[in-house]
C-alpha cells in the first residue's frame, strides 16, 4: 500500500516504511524457512507496482503467482489487520503480472541469442579457462567479421567446428587455436545443454523494454519468471539473471536520484544464485550490483540467512527485512549475532534474542531515511499484502496467461532463421558438391585417359598384327615364288629332258631309216 511516496511495509511502535526514492539502493529479506519471507515479498512488490515501477520476480516455488489474484478478506486477516492500524486502507486487489518461463512450459517464453550473451559473460558461465576463453572471443569475432549470425547453440557448435577446421588460416590473424581448447569448450556446452539451453538460446530475443511496462491504470506490471524448474539448472538460472543485470546496467542511461526507481528485481532463494558459482561470475554480479543502483535499478535478495549472500553484496543491501532464524548449532548462533549486528541498534531492543522470538509475518526491519541512513531496528509486523498470500489459483493463472496475448504472439513461436549453423552447412553442401563434381571430373578424365591408352595400345596391337600379316604374306609370296621357281626350273628340265628324248628318238628313227635305205639299195 502506497503512503506519500512510500510503501507501507510493516508496523511496529510506528508505521515502517520503505521510502521510493531509496528503494534503489538495494535490499534483503531474510529467515527460516516458514517465517513468511515470501509474504513480505509480496507486500513490497504490490507496493512498487502500485506506485508505477514494473517489478521482476523469481518464483522459485510456484507461489509468487498469488499475485495475479485478490486476496482473501477474512476474518482472521481482518482482525490482524485492525491491530496494525491498517484494516480501513486495506483492500483485496490482484496485480498486473506477466508471466514468463524460460523452459517454455507455462508461460511467455524467454530465449536470448548467443550474440546476446557475448563471449565474456558465456565463458563466466561455463568457467572456462582463460586460454579456453580466448579461444571462445576468437570464435565470435570470426562469426561477426564473416557475418554469421550466433542465435543458437548448434550455431555456436558449427562455429567451433569450423574454427578448428581453419585454425591454421586463422592463426596468423589471432593467434594459435587448439584443438584441445575447441574440446574442452564443447564438452562445457553439453553441461547447459542437459541443463535445458537449447531452449533458452533462439529467437525472438527478449527485448527487456517488454518488462517496463504499466497498465492502463499506470500500475507496473509484474513480471513473474516461472522458476520452479529453472532452479534445479542453476548454471541457465545463473546466466539469464547475469545476463539480464548486465543487459540493463549497458542499456539503461545513469540516471541519479529517482523518485522512484526505474524497475525493481526480487531474487528468491537468493543462495541458489551463488552457490557453487565460478569466481569470475560471482565478480561480475558483485560489479553490477554495486554499478547498476545509479540507473535507477533496484535489486532486493529474498533467502535464509544472510551468510547465504557474499558479504560484498550484502554491503550493498541498504533496505533490510529480517524475520526470525533459528539456532540449534554454534554456526547457526553465529549467523544469529552477524544478522543482529548488521542493523543500527535500537537502545530498546535486543536484536539479537528477538531473532529467535520472531513469530511467523514479524520481521526485524531498518529501511534508509530520507537522508539516505539506515534507521534503527524496529520489531514489526509486516502488513499481508492484497494480493493472495499462498498460490493462485488455476482460473487465475489462467486469466492471467490469456491476458497476456500480445507477448505471446511476439514470443510464442520460436524463429529458426538462416545463421552460422545453416549458412556453414550451406557451405558445407557446396564443398562437397564440388568435391563431388571434382571427383567425377577426375573419374571421367581417368576414363577418358584408360580409353586413350586402351584405344593407343589397340592400335599398337593392330599395327603389330598388321606388319606380322605384313610379313606373313612376304613370306608366304617368297615361298610361293620359290615355289614358283622351283616349279619352273623342274618344268624346264623336264622339258629339256622330253626335248632330249625326242632328238633322241628321232635320232635313232633316222638312224633307222638310213640303216633300211642302204640295205634296200644293197638288196637291188
Amino acid at each position: 500500500m502506497i503512503q506519500d511516496n512510500a510503501i507501507w511495509v510493516a508496523q511496529g511502535e510506528n508505521p515502517i516504511h520503505l521510502l521510493l526514492n531509496q528503494a534503489n539502493r538495494h535490499g534483503l529479506i531474510a529467515g527460516a524457512s516458514g517465517t513468511g519471507k515470501t509474504v513480505t515479498l509480496k507486500t513490497i512488490a504490490q507496493g512498487f507496482s502500485q506506485a508505477g515501477v514494473p517489478v521482476f520476480v523469481a518464483d522459485v516455488k510456484g507461489d509468487v503467482t498469488g499475485m495475479a489474484q485478490a486476496g482473501d478478506d477474512t476474518d482472521k486477516l481482518r482482525e490482524r489487520l485492525q491491530k496494525l492500524g491498517a484494516a480501513d486502507a486495506w483492500v483485496p486487489q490482484a496485480c498486473p503480472v506477466h508471466i514468463w518461463d524460460m523452459l517454455g512450459d507455462a508461460g511467455i517464453p524467454v530465449r536470448i541469442t548467443v550474440s546476446d550473451m557475448g563471449s565474456e559473460l558465456l565463458s563466466r558461465m561455463l568457467n572456462l579457462t582463460d586460454v579456453q576463453s580466448g579461444v571462445l572471443d576468437i570464435v565470435f569475432h570470426v562469426a561477426d567479421e564473416q557475418q554469421l549470425l550466433l542465435i543458437d547453440l548448434k550455431d555456436l557448435r558449427s562455429m567451433l567446428a569450423y574454427v578448428d577446421e581453419h585454425s591454421k588460416e586463422l592463426e596468423t590473424t589471432y593467434g594459435r587455436v587448439s584443438s584441445q581448447s575447441i574440446g574442452a569448450i564443447l564438452r562445457a556446452l553439453l553441461s547447459i545443454e542437459d541443463e535445458g539451453a537449447n531452449l533458452f538460446f533462439g529467437e525472438p530475443s527478449l527485448d527487456l523494454q517488454d518488462w517496463f511496462a504499466n497498465n492502463k491504470d499506470g500500475q507496473g506490471y509484474i513480471n513473474i519468471l516461472n522458476a520452479s524448474k529453472l532452479i534445479q539448472s542453476p548454471q541457465i538460472y545463473a546466466m539469464f539473471l547475469l545476463w539480464m543485470l548486465s543487459e540493463l546496467f549497458e542499456t539503461l542511461p545513469e540516471a541519479g536520484d529517482l523518485d522512484k526507481p526505474k524497475f525493481v528485481f526480487f531474487f528468491d532463494e537468493a543462495h541458489l544464485l551463488f552457490n557453487n558459482m565460478p569466481a569470475d561470475l560471482r565478480n561480475k554480479i558483485i560489479q553490477v550490483v554495486k554499478l547498476i543502483r545509479s540507473k535507477g535499478v533496484g535489486l532486493y535478495f529474498i533467502t535464509q540467512s544472510p551468510s547465504d549472500i557474499p558479504d560484498e553484496v550484502l554491503a550493498q543491501l541498504s533496505n533490510r527485512v529480517q524475520h526470525g532464524l533459528r539456532a540449534y548449532t554454534p554456526a547457526e548462533q553465529k549467523n544469529i549475532k552477524a544478522a543482529a549486528a548488521a542493523f543500527r541498534e535500537n537502545p530498546n531492543l535486543d536484536a539479537q534474542a528477538a531473532l529467535q522470538e520472531l513469530g511467523t509475518g514479524e520481521a526485524l526491519i531498518s529501511f534508509l531515511n530520507e537522508e539516505g541512513q539506515p534507521s534503527i531496528v524496529e520489531r514489526a509486523m509486516v502488513i499481508a499484502p492484497q494480493c493472495q498470500m499462498g498460490k493462485a489459483d488455476d482460473a487465475a493463472i489462467e486469466a492471467a496467461l490469456s491476458a497476456q496475448g500480445e507477448l505471446m504472439e511476439k514470443y510464442g513461436q520460436a524463429i529458426d532463421r538462416e545463421s552460422a549453423f545453416e549458412m556453414l552447412s550451406a557451405q558445407e553442401a557446396q564443398a562437397k558438391e564440388a568435391d563431388a563434381l571434382n571427383q567425377e571430373r577426375e573419374a571421367l578424365q581417368k576414363e577418358r585417359e584408360a580409353l586413350e591408352k586402351a584405344q593407343a595400345k589397340e592400335a599398337e596391337k593392330a599395327q603389330r598384327e598388321a606388319e606380322k600379316e605384313a610379313k606373313r604374306q612376304a613370306k608366304a609370296a617368297e615361298k610361293e615364288a620359290e615355289r614358283q621357281a622351283k616349279a619352273a626350273a623342274k618344268e624346264q628340265e623336264r622339258a629339256a629332258k622330253a626335248v632330249q628324248s625326242m632328238v633322241g628318238k628321232f635320232g635313232r628313227e633316222a638312224g633307222k631309216q638310213l640303216l633300211r635305205g642302204l640295205f634296200g639299195n644293197l638288196r637291188r
